[in-house]
């Protein structure tokens, strides 16, 4: 036999009592009698009732859970994003929907306006682009929107991130450092903001600060993946690079286990840093010298700053964009 939904109802008329004393109980209202409130919960714990949060959503205008857009959930860069949200969203009791978009435009938008439909108060989203559809369909929401790891040029969105275009001079300076003027610089695509603007942007400036002319054959471009990695070395080789800044951890491990095959000394003959310094950095031989970013932190803020917008707090900062910091850590993958 089908199971029937308890409702507030069913409760309220076995306890002989009204739903809005019912209501007061379930949340915690002190305005109930004793005798009352231990009366409605026996009769909670005998139904099994549970109480719908949609229903309450709707009566409070508040669903109390936040949508989190991730592009890719098997990575390790935004899995540990997503933990320090979820912390945050627990202890201000707002309930999580994860929800995977593949970084695909489409499916962005998609899951974007499949959370919106279910009611949630805020979003925060991970993606590594915002393209002008995507922009649009955040202008047309009322509904509080947070960049998590990512970087909007144009400060309309509030976003919490590190200073990109400094973390990326800090790791090549080292490079320069060691004698190294044929640098490549490796990303995902540079239509993504975080590649094309910041992290570029710092790659160009570290190497005319120290007259080293800017070559565009030192640009390569892929995805995020080991794979890519592993079969962009011989064009590295080709180029006579000596040195490699890239721009994520899956990538680099791929770089680094390529050129060693092919029987080249690290960090002898090459040298390499990446960015995100998640555990890969220290799972290869030799360990990975990485910029660090407090992952964490990042998503634990990016909640903290949704529930600040959600909850219509005075002090939401004034700038759209918050930055944390970054540090860089040297390890045996560079001299």
């Amino acid at each position: 036999m089908e199971k029937q939904t308890v409702t507030i109802y069913d409760v309220a008329r076995e306890a002989a009592v009204s739903m809005a004393t019912v209501s007061r109980v379930v949340n915690g209202n002190p305005n109930v009698k004793p005798a009352t409130r231990k009366k409605v919960l026996e009769v909670i714990d005998r139904l099994d009732y549970r109480p719908n949060a949609v229903a309450r959503g709707l009566a409070s205008k508040k669903t109390t859970t936040v949508g989190v857009i991730i592009p890719d959930v098997t990575n390790v860069y935004f899995s540990t994003l997503a933990r320090g949200i979820d912390d945050v969203a627990t202890m201000y009791k707002y309930n999580i929907i994860l929800a995977n978009s593949d970084d695909n435009k489409e499916k962005e938008i998609q899951v974007l306006n499949t959370l919106l439909a279910k009611q949630v108060d805020g979003i925060i989203f991970m993606g590594n682009h915002m393209d002008d559809q995507l922009r649009e369909e955040f202008k047309r929401t009322r509904t509080p929107i947070v960049l998590a790891g990512s970087v909007d040029p144009e400060n309309e969105v509030e976003s919490v991130h590190i200073d990109y275009v400094a973390a990326v001079k800090e790791a090549v300076r080292d490079l320069i450092s060691h004698g190294n003027d044929r640098i490549a610089f490796i990303s995902g695509p540079l239509s993504d903001p975080i590649n094309g603007e910041y992290r570029l942007k710092g790659y160009k400036e570290i190497l005319a600060e120290n007259n080293i002319e800017f070559d565009e054959n030192l640009i390569f471009e892929t995805d995020y993946s080991y794979h890519a990695g592993e079969t962009i070395w011989p064009a590295l080789a080709a180029a006579g690079v000596t040195a490699a800044y890239v721009g994520d951890d899956r990538l680099a491990a791929g770089v680094l286990n390529s050129a060693l095959d092919a029987g080249v000394k690290v960090p002898e003959e090459f040298e390499l840093v990446t960015s995100n310094n998640s555990e890969i950095t220290q799972m290869v031989r030799p360990k990975l010298s990485s910029i660090t970013q407090p992952l964490y932190d990042i998503g634990a803020v990016s909640m903290r700053y949704l529930t600040k917008m959600m909850n219509k707090e005075e002090n939401v900062e004034e700038d759209k964009t918050i930055l944390l910091p970054y540090g860089y850590v040297k390890r045996a993958s560079t001299k």
